[in-house]
């Protein structure tokens, strides 16, 4: 059975077109710039819910059936390896699209980090309004595409940057998400764990943790609470990963 589909799942909401507005899919997801009339379809037709954090949204080899906007809030999205081990194969944020690809059954686990609000549609039904709004098949490319370039831009940083580089680059994408989100605040929420970060860089936890040490030793960022971080040298985490030496 689908998680969701569990009664301890989440809280169904209700579901309006004003809601649409203040979604985070209308800043940076498949309803950016969405007229009136596509948003009312929209609403119509999917539903909006609430998830705790450490909840499963899907599970891989589940039916892929739903896809899923984040309206608000952090997913972790990972795969179990054969010898048990965990691979994070990314992070997600407020308007990402989870669960839309080619295969009939998702290929990893969605787990919400945070406490997180969310909007489910019915596969057809997508395929459907995509068909019928040429502006929003337009933004689901672009998505593709941008993720793509991440994805791209992951293998590098896991296959040729050092330790200390991986972990900057880490720090960057982070910045960039909230930055294309519209809102960068001085401390920037952080709620995957240091082992979490370790899986998604292909680090081992103990190796994350010194970096971040480091990395606060030499005033590049600072932690001004519980999973929060602060940058304080942008300039220097980009040299990192450009291939200048850290002094770890």
């Amino acid at each position: 059975m689908n998680p969701l589909d569990a009664t301890h799942a989440g809280k169904t909401e209700s579901r309006t077109a004003e809601a649409c507005t203040t979604c985070g899919s209308r800043v940076a997801g498949l309803c950016h710039r969405l007229d009136a009339s596509a948003l009312d379809d929209i609403a119509s037709d999917s539903q909006r819910f609430h998830l705790p954090a450490k909840s499963t949204l899907f599970r891989e080899g589940d039916p892929a059936s739903r896809a899923i906007s984040i309206i608000e809030g952090v997913v972790k999205l990972s795969r179990l390896l054969p010898d048990g081990k965990q691979q994070v194969v990314g992070f997600r944020f407020a308007g990402d699209l989870l669960g839309y690809g080619a295969g009939k059954t998702y290929p990893f686990d969605a787990e919400s980090l945070t406490p997180g609000h969310f909007c489910r549609i019915e596969r057809g039904r997508l395929d459907a309004m995509l068909r019928l709004y040429p502006q929003m098949e337009r933004r689901l490319l672009d998505l593709c595409l941008r993720e793509l370039s991440n994805t791209q831009d992951q293998l590098v940083t896991v296959g040729r940057r050092s330790a200390e580089a991986r972990v900057a680059s880490f720090l960057i994408g982070l910045t960039e998400a909230h930055r294309q989100r519209g809102a960068l605040p001085a401390d920037l929420p952080m709620p995957m764990t240091r082992s979490d970060i370790g899986d998604f860089l292909g680090l081992t936890l103990e190796t994350v943790s010194r970096s971040f040490a480091a990395f606060k030793r030499q005033k590049l960022i600072a932690e001004p609470g519980h999973q929060t971080v602060r940058i304080l040298d942008m300039d220097a985490l980009l040299r990192m990963t450009e291939g200048e030496p850290a002094e770890l």
